[in-house]
Protein backbone atom coordinates (compact mmCIF):
# COMPACT_ATOMS: atom_id res chain seq x y z
CA UNK A 1 0.00 0.00 0.00
CA UNK A 2 1.15 3.56 -1.02
CA UNK A 3 -0.29 6.39 1.26
CA UNK A 4 0.81 10.06 1.13
CA UNK A 5 0.66 12.21 4.40
CA UNK A 6 2.18 15.64 4.76
CA UNK A 7 5.28 15.80 7.03
CA UNK A 8 3.20 18.31 9.49
CA UNK A 9 0.18 15.40 10.27
CA UNK A 10 0.87 13.30 13.25
CA UNK A 11 2.89 9.83 12.97
CA UNK A 12 0.32 6.88 12.96
CA UNK A 13 1.39 3.56 13.39
CA UNK A 14 -0.42 2.63 10.49
CA UNK A 15 1.99 4.77 7.92
CA UNK A 16 4.59 1.79 7.59
CA UNK A 17 8.37 3.20 5.92
CA UNK A 18 7.90 7.10 6.34
CA UNK A 19 10.05 8.43 2.90
CA UNK A 20 10.44 12.17 2.59
CA UNK A 21 9.86 12.73 -1.38
CA UNK A 22 10.73 16.62 -1.55
CA UNK A 23 14.09 17.88 -2.77
CA UNK A 24 13.96 20.86 -0.20
CA UNK A 25 13.67 20.58 3.71
CA UNK A 26 10.19 21.38 4.32
CA UNK A 27 10.14 24.48 6.58
CA UNK A 28 9.67 24.84 10.30
CA UNK A 29 10.21 20.96 10.80
CA UNK A 30 13.46 19.76 12.76
CA UNK A 31 15.19 16.95 11.73
CA UNK A 32 15.03 15.22 15.57
CA UNK A 33 10.68 16.29 15.26
CA UNK A 34 9.80 14.81 11.56
CA UNK A 35 9.90 11.12 11.72
CA UNK A 36 10.90 10.13 8.66
CA UNK A 37 12.60 6.43 7.98
CA UNK A 38 14.33 7.53 4.32
CA UNK A 39 14.90 11.09 2.80
CA UNK A 40 14.83 10.56 -0.98
CA UNK A 41 15.13 14.17 -2.27
CA UNK A 42 16.47 12.56 -5.43
CA UNK A 43 13.30 11.28 -6.23
CA UNK A 44 11.71 14.80 -6.15
CA UNK A 45 10.48 16.86 -9.53
CA UNK A 46 13.65 18.89 -10.80
CA UNK A 47 13.78 22.50 -9.75
CA UNK A 48 12.80 23.43 -13.31
CA UNK A 49 9.64 21.31 -13.43
CA UNK A 50 8.54 22.11 -9.97
CA UNK A 51 9.01 25.84 -10.04
CA UNK A 52 6.98 25.46 -13.23
CA UNK A 53 4.18 23.76 -11.79
CA UNK A 54 3.56 25.85 -9.07
CA UNK A 55 0.95 23.73 -7.69
CA UNK A 56 -1.50 25.06 -10.37
CA UNK A 57 -4.77 23.05 -10.56
CA UNK A 58 -4.49 23.59 -14.81
CA UNK A 59 -1.08 22.41 -15.15
CA UNK A 60 -1.87 19.13 -12.80
CA UNK A 61 -1.98 16.59 -16.27
CA UNK A 62 1.11 18.03 -17.83
CA UNK A 63 3.67 17.82 -14.57
CA UNK A 64 2.02 14.77 -13.72
CA UNK A 65 3.23 13.79 -17.85
CA UNK A 66 6.59 15.42 -17.36
CA UNK A 67 7.50 14.02 -13.74
CA UNK A 68 6.39 10.58 -15.12
CA UNK A 69 9.12 11.26 -18.23
CA UNK A 70 11.55 12.90 -15.73
CA UNK A 71 11.54 9.46 -13.27
CA UNK A 72 12.06 6.86 -16.22
CA UNK A 73 15.73 8.19 -16.47
CA UNK A 74 15.87 8.32 -12.43
CA UNK A 75 18.19 6.02 -10.36
CA UNK A 76 16.31 7.34 -7.18
CA UNK A 77 12.70 5.89 -8.33
CA UNK A 78 14.16 2.50 -9.62
CA UNK A 79 15.66 2.54 -5.47
CA UNK A 80 12.01 3.78 -4.29
CA UNK A 81 10.29 0.97 -6.62
CA UNK A 82 12.57 -1.42 -4.27
CA UNK A 83 11.83 -0.06 -1.17
CA UNK A 84 8.06 -0.17 -1.95
CA UNK A 85 8.06 -4.55 -3.00
CA UNK A 86 10.24 -4.87 0.37
CA UNK A 87 7.40 -2.92 2.67
CA UNK A 88 3.85 -3.75 2.97
CA UNK A 89 2.94 0.06 3.45
CA UNK A 90 4.98 2.92 2.61
CA UNK A 91 3.79 6.73 3.30
CA UNK A 92 5.38 9.22 0.94
CA UNK A 93 5.71 12.33 2.97
CA UNK A 94 5.66 16.14 1.67
CA UNK A 95 5.41 19.57 2.85
CA UNK A 96 3.41 21.30 0.20
CA UNK A 97 0.07 23.01 1.37
CA UNK A 98 -2.00 21.64 -1.43
CA UNK A 99 -3.20 18.20 -0.28
CA UNK A 100 -4.36 17.16 -4.09
CA UNK A 101 -2.03 18.69 -6.46
CA UNK A 102 1.87 18.13 -5.06
CA UNK A 103 4.82 15.66 -6.04
CA UNK A 104 3.66 13.38 -3.72
CA UNK A 105 0.22 12.85 -4.87
CA UNK A 106 1.44 12.28 -8.64
CA UNK A 107 4.34 10.03 -7.42
CA UNK A 108 1.66 7.65 -5.85
CA UNK A 109 -0.17 7.91 -9.47
CA UNK A 110 2.45 7.27 -10.92
CA UNK A 111 3.82 4.33 -8.74
CA UNK A 112 0.24 2.82 -9.26
CA UNK A 113 0.09 2.77 -12.90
Amino acid sequence: MIKIKRIYDPVERNDGLRILVDRLWPRGVKKENAHFDIWLKEVAPSDELRKWFNHEADKWKEFEKRYSEELNHNEAFKELKQIIKEHKTVTLLYGAKNEKYNQAAALQNILKR
